[in-house]
């Protein structure tokens, strides 16, 4: 679990989140939502320890980040899996290279158990005979299966995952969501998914956060949303027709 305290932060005198406490809960997937300018990236980064809080304290599980070492923060990074937005993906490496590079890079392992842990990940996220292709020569989709086998490689508490459906096709996009769901559950992983996409809010908003203006403007769960009256979750979630019948149907049932 992650916990936050009353936080804020500012830049320049620019205050951009103001007083957000929540929990993210282990073994679910949370979602932090809000349209552009609302604060999700700067709190996303302000728990990864990428921005600095102006205000407020941070808790993985009972340890506070606030009061950790620089040395004890290197180690709380190595308990930590990231999905970039774009997946980050080494283009001169190939797929089996990119997966295992943080182990090479942040763990003693011998290359056979380094090569034995990225086929099992490899084979978990579905890229099997995929090992010695390079990122040019997969989809986008493949693409965003590299990047969770990477993040996944080290067997991480807490997962981070910025935008992980941006570029994809819709059908794409529903088969990498319930791919973080399951590994969430698999593994029992904290995972924290910043994203504008209303599918990811309706199929796996176990815990969603709302933020309007840098505050938190609602939380609940994507069965809460459909019945929720505040206007700028509706505004927000129910700015498509589609997303406005289906809640008309979901509240009939």
């Amino acid at each position: 679990m992650i916990k936050i305290e009353n936080i804020s932060k500012y830049f320049n005198g620019t205050k951009v989140l103001e007083d957000i406490s929540t929990h993210f809960e282990r073994g679910k997937t949370n979602l932090i939502i809000g349209q552009s300018g609302s604060g999700k990236t700067v709190l996303l980064k302000c728990i990864l320890g990428l921005f600095e809080a102006s205000k407020g304290e941070i808790f993985f599980e009972k340890r506070s980040f606030n009061e950790m070492s620089l040395r004890q923060r290197s180690i709380l990074r190595q308990e930590i899996g990231m999905v970039f937005q774009g997946s980050a993906l080494f283009d001169s490496m190939t797929v089996e290279e990119n997966i295992m590079f943080p182990m090479k890079m942040l763990t003693k392992k011998s290359n056979d158990e380094i090569i034995t842990r990225s086929n099992e990940v490899i084979k978990r996220v579905n890229l099997i005979n995929s090992n010695k292709k390079f990122p040019s020569e997969i989809s986008g989709g493949m693409k965003k299966r590299v990047a969770i086998a990477r993040a996944i490689v080290m067997n991480p508490k807490y997962l981070f995952c910025d935008e992980p459906n941006s570029g994809l096709d819709p059908k794409t996009a529903i088969l990498i969501d319930n791919l973080i769901q399951e590994i969430t559950k698999e593994y029992k992983i904290t995972t924290l998914i910043n994203t504008h996409d209303m599918n990811s809010v309706m199929e796996i908003g176990e815990k969603i956060i709302f933020l309007e203006n840098g505050k938190k403007g609602w939380e609940g769960t994507n069965k809460e949303v459909f019945k929720t009256e505040n206007k700028g979750v509706e505004n927000f979630v129910y700015s498509s027709e589609l997303f406005k019948k289906v809640r008309k149907v979901y509240l009939k049932s």
